[in-house]
């Protein structure tokens, strides 16, 4: 069964809704209003909607991430994780973290970082691709 939108717009015309429900008919509101609301629901999701400072580049064997720390960082205070998929800095001026999502997936313990002077080069060695295999029996109907 398909909603017809046509039917919905001339039921709320035979409606009698206050005055300011014709603010619903402004689409840019609207869609103000509901990325507000995620926004606030989804904190994550914001900080993947705001840029990065980190530039990622990728070889045939590794993964090199360069973020600017800054001169106001205090360099002892700066961690960094390593996971597969991303890599997590934290110590960031004003006790800021950052998720720096990954293109491809990266072996974690092969990660090697250098401080030099205010940018921080992290290099990741890719993940290779399994060599294994199998071979599914194919049952006939």
């Amino acid at each position: 069964m398909a909603f017809d939108f046509d039917d919905l717009e001339k039921w709320m015309d035979k409606q009698q809704l206050p005055k300011g429900f014709d603010l619903f008919r402004q689409p840019d509101w609207i869609e103000d209003y509901v990325r507000k609301m995620m926004t606030k629901a989804m904190p994550a999701a914001s900080s993947v909607i705001r840029q990065s400072k980190a530039e990622i580049t990728e070889s045939k064997s590794y993964v090199t991430v360069s973020y600017p720390l800054g001169e106001n960082v205090e360099i002892s205070k700066v961690r960094l994780v390593a996971r597969e998929d991303h890599i997590k800095l934290s110590g960031l001026e004003g006790e800021r973290k950052e998720v720096i999502k990954l293109p491809r997936l990266v072996l974690p313990r092969s990660c090697q970082a250098v401080y030099d002077g205010n940018l921080l080069k992290v290099k990741l060695r890719r993940r290779p691709r399994s060599k294994r295999s199998f071979e599914p029996a194919i049952h006939w109907d």
